[in-house]
């Protein structure tokens, strides 16, 4: 046994209480038996885990900030390409439409996480890095394409 304040306190779930048999059994019959008219049950999640949910959503934001500061340097500031006048805006215009997306995606996702952590359940799936990945990897092979015209002429 170990005392109070002593630095050995008993861990934590996600919802900020401790974790134990009792807790177990009380949050087993809790909600299953309330049915299925009622709300599920909102509680405060350990700060940790809402600031590490903000971060997170900050990283996301930096990430579509730099896309849309990409795209807007492709298309301003990066020469044409000989022979594909229209080449800069192919691959610039995508990356600045990703990052808004990607800016209110995150936000979404940042909402719907936290909505999780207050009823202590999974956190969802995010579609961010599937759709960040598809993105660029389609804006790299049409870049490729467009190097490989304007070599050409």
């Amino acid at each position: 046994m170990t005392a109070a304040g002593d630095g050995h306190e008993p861990s934590h779930d996600r919802r900020g209480g401790e974790t134990g048999p009792a807790e177990m059994g009380a949050a087993s019959t809790g909600a299953a038996s309330a049915g299925p008219a009622t709300e599920p049950v909102e509680t405060e999640p350990d700060p940790r885990f809402t600031l590490a949910n903000e971060r997170t959503f900050l990283a996301w934001s930096r990430t579509a900030l730099a896309l849309v500061a990409a795209g807007l340097g492709i298309v301003q500031l990066l020469p044409p390409f000989p022979g594909v006048p229209f080449g800069r805006h192919v691959l610039g215009v995508p990356l600045i439409v990703l990052g808004a997306v990607l800016a209110v995606a995150a936000y979404t996702d940042m909402m719907r996480n936290q909505r999780a952590l207050r009823r202590s359940e999974p956190l969802p799936r995010s579609v961010l890095p599937r759709l960040l990945a598809g993105t660029i990897g389609a804006v790299a092979t049409v870049a490729a394409v467009v190097v490989l015209l304007s070599a050409t002429r």
